[in-house]
């Protein structure tokens, strides 16, 4: 298998970025360009635009928004008039955008789509984060949509939520089906101890955790349990585990699951169905 890169989310480059937001402009622009704006006489007189915010939330992926610009257009100036990561309320100007009228209209669509994608899913998470003791952690999940993966982890952490392994190759995590296919699940956590990689076992009873209590390794995650079981899980585990929940966790459910004294909570919706933030594009 080729060797694969692992990006940091806590150091999203401008290489990456410009990478993902070339790719996605390309989509939009071939084979034959912006055709619409091509019929406006004045397209290259210099213009000011401004992005407003729709909604309440949290901003994320500005650097994403500006780069859609740029590539389109060398004569842009993005100004931001937020950070990422900060709230913002409905009706607030987010940034301003000085660039030729064609620039503009061209990456409009791709510079907002990434914008908002982004600030949907840090808006999403905060709103979990606001949820729970600050003694539980909310994660994200590989559940992420293909080839946008760290934007979407830098997105969460932006709304104050945590990542979990980036990918197959960062930690080991023992799942159920792993389980099966080994048939021994004792036997598999005594392997994965000793490649000294971070271990996070999965189970689903009170019967698994004891096949497994007394092993060394860093995190159990108990998945799809009542808060009954989780707390019986817990007490079993006195301490010796930084423990994890999941399975369909959700905005009413998180607080319950929270006072439990879980570590973390892992959340794939804040990736996979988070709604889009929403933004509007104004000539000034």
């Amino acid at each position: 298998w080729p060797k694969l890169v692992v990006r940091s989310v806590q150091k999203l480059n401008q290489s990456y970025i410009n990478t993902v937001v070339r790719k996605a402009l390309e989509e939009d622009l071939r084979p034959r360009g912006d055709i619409t704006t091509n019929l406006i006489t004045s397209k290259n007189k210099i213009i000011k635009a401004k992005i407003i915010a729709k909604q309440d939330g949290v901003i994320a992926g500005l650097d994403f928004c500006k780069t859609a610009f740029k590539l389109i257009g060398k004569e842009s100036v993005f100004t931001k008039k937020i950070s990422d990561g900060k709230k913002i309320k409905k009706n607030k100007v987010i940034a301003i955008i000085k660039a030729k009228k064609k620039t503009i209209l061209t990456a409009e669509r791709t510079a907002l789509n990434f914008l908002n994608h982004a600030s949907g899913i840090a808006t999403l998470t905060n709103q979990f984060v606001k949820k729970i003791s600050k003694k539980t952690k909310i994660c994200c999940t590989r559940k992420t949509t293909p080839n946008l993966r760290t934007l979407e982890k830098y997105a969460v952490k932006k709304g104050g939520g945590h990542n979990h392994r980036y990918n197959l190759s960062d930690e080991i995590l023992i799942k159920d089906n792993h389980i099966s296919a080994s048939n021994n699940l004792r036997d598999l956590v005594k392997k994965a101890i000793k490649t000294k990689k971070i271990v996070t076992v999965e189970i689903e009873s009170i019967n698994q955790l004891k096949q497994i209590v007394g092993l060394k390794f860093k995190r159990i995650l108990f998945d799809n349990m009542s808060s009954s079981q989780l707390k019986k899980c817990l007490k079993l585990c006195k301490n010796k585990y930084q423990t994890e929940y999941s399975g369909n966790a959700t905005l009413k459910n998180i607080k319950q699951i929270s006072k439990t004294g879980v570590n973390r909570i892992s959340v794939g919706a804040i990736t996979h169905s988070a709604k889009s933030f929403d933004t509007t594009l104004l000539f000034r």
